[in-house]
């Protein structure tokens, strides 16, 4: 039933067709059958054949197997076959790497309670969870999970911790008597109770009006279900590299055969060097490497408390533009604590005093909670508790026998007990500061009553709302001595002696101010979405250092009256988001995302994870986060700790910057290789190279060096640049220097030719060959630096680097030297001048740089 909050209880039941005594079991079960059991469905999972399907039609994939195809064709076997190995190592890779972890709706299924108190027939009894139907009439009580969305139709002191689904970190009291306005948020609808929410004081009963999908966790479900999982920043930029390459690949492939067949060539000749074009132009080991640099990072992350699932999600975070984090467990502790408590001589005198004996007996005693292991019971009473520990541990050592008790309600918003303290019988009682001034004629000043006059009245309340606007919760305290033990319901709320009041808070942590001011210096934009009261959001916004003068605090409700072109308008200038429902904070990530900007989304409940799956990566608390977050996340903070995140965001930037070397190096030699079978076709030369060589440069001599730079240590100043967002991985000066060490290690590579083919075709293709691995693996130290001589004390030392190009180097010797490997890759044996010549040539690219990196620091 929609907005049963709005409906008074007997219309309800006309509509439901039930009453207070319940459904007949026949009615339950004909209700089963028609609107099934009380369960989230799941969205069938994307098979392994699919994705393999997905794969393989990937543009650069597709390209591959051409060449394969015709390798096979032509009769050239160990190329096809090659290739082929190639498509299934990148496939394989890619399945792994993109696997998600589909379990978010498993998650939110199991936050249904596994059983459920119902009235039916007028009798009272237990089923399971599952089986509750529309119009049933459940029993709720303290320490049960709701198990439906219920309409409230009486309650007895009911109090709901909803901070899982509204983000709200006080748990709510409830008043079944109301009938609400339309279109309130989640938190103000104070006459319902939904699913999968803990019941943490009192008992009530209430109407079942809706199960399963059609419950707020039901359409929280949908939403994860019908989230797109859209590309990462870095496997847009991958495209957009391999897209570029084919079409660069394909237009020198014609032109070549064009050319080719103008010089008389034979049609067999073209299409094996189209093959070998078609080969060079794809960076193989590209894909490969990304992924193995990522996973690094996964490793290094995860030794520093940050978990990630999904591997792309390191590179995203280095790309962040903006976090929008929940305030609740995120931004703050989860946990209500009594900050401060204020007296007489502060609220009405201005100076600070003592704290009075009473007001500590009035905090542990009016109190239902207990400090067992974490704390059960009402989160402000543990508060309470937690202070008077603190504070006064001494008083948790003596016994106070409780002799009477008046419960809280959502009426008198207060709570009452008598307990016997020092032969005496005193009431203490805490509630609402306004009601229970009203109940007092006195005031506790310096140990003495005094009247509490008007005066000190209003001084108190001015006080009390001044701390409000600073969203603090505010308790007033109160007591009197009493000479009898009070009946069952009898009022003893009178004549009572005002003690003070105690200040609650859901404290920031520490650490998260640093970490907010580390962002502003990176150019991220910190947002605050929370479900709390825009009041509180704009306090702790203010003391964290996310709200500043000129910003924006928008509410649910004036978020809900914007179209979608005025809200990505304004989203810009907006940096506090409040009283949102899931939903609400949807639209808000894809409001940034829809104005470019490459959104991290964080948070612990269950009113994060839709947000979190559809933000480019969502990160979740793995302590106290739910499992429904936690399983929507791309990563978790195995600490909870918000600075985390900033650690991952470093490694995420130091990522991207190695992917970027990696790219420089593998595109040097993909154009080198390109350029060396287009001038040798425009020339009228034979082909100098040949497609296996150039797998193996690629796949072998590239690939190690290429996964040592993807581990270069981070630069320092990687945190004060501005986060890259979509854009290209082809920065400014990229795409000069990768064409410039192109077109020298061509040059090199075809004088190589020139000068063996003097002696022997085969020579000169051994020389070629060997030139182009040996200058792409002394290349490789060319990555660190655009300005600091490899020889320079201040130039990044990388062990692995060292070890990654002797590997090549031996690697490369042996296809040279081991004479069946040498015949597989048609190569012969040089002389000794060919070798000396080979050697001087592949330094050439590494002393030019060194002449112009000179001539940059000069």
């Amino acid at each position: 039933m929609n907005k049963a909050y709005t409906k008074a209880v007997t219309e309800i039941y006309d509509k439901l067709k039930t009453n207070e005594s319940g459904l007949s079991k026949e009615e339950a079960q004909k209700r089963l059958e028609q609107y099934g059991e009380n369960v989230l469905t799941e969205k069938k999972k994307t098979s392994i054949s699919k994705m393999i399907i997905e794969q393989l039609t990937d543009k650069m994939i597709i390209i591959l197997f051409i060449a394969s195809i015709l390798s096979f064709i032509l009769g050239e076997l160990a190329e096809g076959v090659v290739i082929l190995i190639i498509i299934v190592i990148n496939t394989a890779i890619s399945i792994i790497q993109e696997k998600k972890a589909a379990d978010a709706v498993e998650a939110l299924r199991n936050m249904n309670a596994p059983s459920a108190t119902v009235i039916r027939e007028g009798k009272t009894q237990t089923i399971l969870s599952k089986e509750v139907v529309l119009g049933d009439i459940v029993y709720l009580e303290a320490g049960g999970i709701v198990p439906a969305d219920v309409r409230l139709i009486s309650d007895n002191g009911l109090m709901i911790d909803e901070s899982a689904l509204t983000g709200e970190s006080v748990a709510i009291s409830k008043d079944a008597s109301v009938i609400l306005k339309d279109d309130l948020a989640l938190g103000d609808r104070l006459n319902m109770a939904y699913s999968g929410t803990i019941i943490t004081y009192g008992t009530g009963k209430g109407i079942v009006v809706a199960t399963g999908m059609n419950t707020e966790v039901g359409k929280i479900a949908n939403m994860l279900e019908n989230t797109n999982e859209l590309d990462t920043p870095l496997k847009r930029k991958l495209e957009v590299v391999g897209k570029t390459l084919s079409i660069v690949g394909i237009i020198v492939s014609i032109l070549i055969f064009i050319i080719g067949f103008m010089y008389g060539k034979d049609l067999v000749s073209l299409l094996m060097i189209s093959i070998s074009l078609a080969i060079s132009v794809i960076p193989e080991g590209l894909p490969a490497t990304a992924t193995i640099v990522m996973a690094l990072g996964v490793q290094r992350m995860a030794n520093k408390n940050a978990l990630v699932k999904k591997l792309p999600a390191v590179e995203t975070l280095g790309s962040a533009s903006v976090i929008c984090t929940d305030k609740t467990g995120t931004l703050t502790q989860n946990k209500m604590a009594v900050v401060d408590a204020l007296f007489y001589d502060e609220l009405v005198l201005g100076k600070k005093g003592e704290v009075p004996l009473n007001f500590f007996l009035g905090c542990m005693l009016c109190n239902n909670a207990s400090l067992d292991e974490k704390g059960i019971g009402d989160p402000t009473e543990i508060a309470l508790l937690e202070y008077v520990k603190k504070e006064n541990i001494d008083l948790f050592n003596q016994k106070f026998n409780r002799v009477y008790e008046q419960p809280f309600d959502s009426d008198r918003k207060r709570m009452s007990v008598v307990c016997e303290v020092s032969g005496r019988k005193v009431c203490y009682t805490k509630g609402a500061l306004e009601e229970l001034l009203e109940l007092c004629p006195y005031i506790l000043k310096d140990g003495e009553v005094v009247n509490l006059t008007d005066d000190i009245k209003n001084k108190i309340l001015a006080k009390c709302e001044e701390l409000s606007s600073k969203a603090y919760r505010i308790l007033g305290f109160a007591k009197k001595t009493i000479d009898f033990i009070p009946n069952e319901g009898d009022d003893i709320e009178n004549d009572l002696i005002f003690i003070g009041i105690s200040c609650m808070i859901d404290p920031p942590r520490d650490e998260v101010m640093e970490s907010i001011k580390t962002f502003k210096d990176a150019g991220i934009k910190v947002v605050m979405i929370t479900g709390d009261h825009k009041l509180t959001a704009v306090a702790i916004a203010k003391e964290l250092g996310i709200f500043n003068d000129g910003d924006i605090a928008m509410t649910g409700e004036e978020l809900h009256k914007l179209s979608e072109e005025e809200l990505i308008s304004k989203v810009s200038k907006t940096t506090v988001f409040a009283r949102v429902a899931p939903e609400d904070k949807l639209r808000i990530v894809s409001a940034y995302k829809a104005n470019g900007e490459v959104v991290a989304m964080t948070g612990d409940g269950v009113n994060d994870s839709p947000a979190l799956k559809a933000a480019d990566i969502g990160v979740a608390m793995g302590k106290t986060g739910t499992d429904v977050a936690k399983n929507a996340a791309d990563m978790l903070l195995l600490d909870d700790n918000f600075t985390t995140i900033e650690v991952a965001v470093r490694e995420g930037r130091r990522v991207y910057s190695n992917i970027q070397k990696v790219i420089q190096f593998l595109l040097s030699g993909n154009i080198a290789e390109v350029l060396v079978v287009f001038f040798s076709t425009v020339f009228n030369l034979s082909v100098p190279i040949l497609a296996v060589h150039i797998l193996f440069i690629n796949l072998v001599t590239d690939t190690l060096p290429a996964l040592a730079l993807g581990v270069d240590l981070e630069n320092p100043d990687d945190m004060k640049k501005k986060p890259v967002k979509e854009g290209s991985l082809f920065e400014k000066g990229l795409v000069t220097r990768v064409i410039f060490y192109g077109i020298l290690i061509s040059i090199i590579s075809l004088v190589a030719y020139v000068i063996g083919a003097q002696t022997s075709y085969n020579d000169g293709v051994t020389m070629a060959f060997l030139v182009l691995c040996l200058s792409q693996i002394v290349h490789a130290l060319n990555q660190h630096s655009a300005t600091l001589s490899i020889f320079s004390k201040e130039h990044p030392k990388n062990k692995n680097l060292f070890f990654a190009m002797l590997s090549s180097f031996v690697i490369l010797m042996l296809v040279v030297f081991i004479k069946p490997l040498a015949s597989f890759f048609s190569l012969v044996s040089l002389s000794l001048n060919e070798w000396v010549i080979v050697g001087l040539l592949s330094l050439v690219p590494l002393v030019v740089l060194e002449i112009y990196k000179l001539i940059r620091r000069i």
